[in-house]
């Protein structure tokens, strides 16, 4: 599968692409590089991102998660439609999909393209809640800053 990384504000990312559609976004430098169209293309979406959120406009081109249960993709499906620059708890998201706020919240953190399906703009009633990412919730922190969403008081 072709891989391609690139640098970040919060460290190196490697995409993956399968047939046309981006299927996982990693942590990290991946090993091989393959400069497929899609990925030069998600790259240059991905740095214009990181740049001006809100003026990126949205993700160009098919995710589709290389795992997953029908509950996780139902999850992960309603994360793309929160708008940049905003928040929705585990709990509200739990009320649009079924299920607890937990198990919203087990889905969320196996969310295997984080920033293009925005498990970041999920949180805790109480707090940021968790974020899978390396740097965890300062990551989590670091991208709700850079969209401009509030962040919950006694995070």
């Amino acid at each position: 599968m072709p891989q391609l990384s690139l640098h970040s504000p919060i460290g190196p990312l490697t995409l993956t692409e399968e047939e046309g559609k981006i299927i996982s976004l990693d942590w990290g430098w991946g090993r091989d590089q393959t400069e497929t169209p899609m990925l030069c293309a998600a790259r240059d979406w991905l740095d214009k991102w990181f740049d001006e959120p809100k003026a990126a406009g949205p993700f160009p081109f098919p995710l589709e998660p290389m795992f997953g249960t029908d509950y996780q993709k139902r999850v992960w499906n309603a994360l793309c439609a929160i708008p940049v620059g905003t928040v929705k708890t585990y709990q509200a998201l739990a009320k649009e999909v079924g299920g607890s706020a937990r198990s919203v919240g087990q889905a969320v953190g196996r969310n295997p393209i984080p920033i293009l399906i925005p498990c970041h703009r999920i949180v805790s009633q109480n707090g940021l809640g968790g974020y899978s990412g390396d740097g965890g919730i300062d990551d989590k922190r670091w991208l709700l800053n850079l969209e401009g969403a509030p962040i919950p008081s006694r995070a």
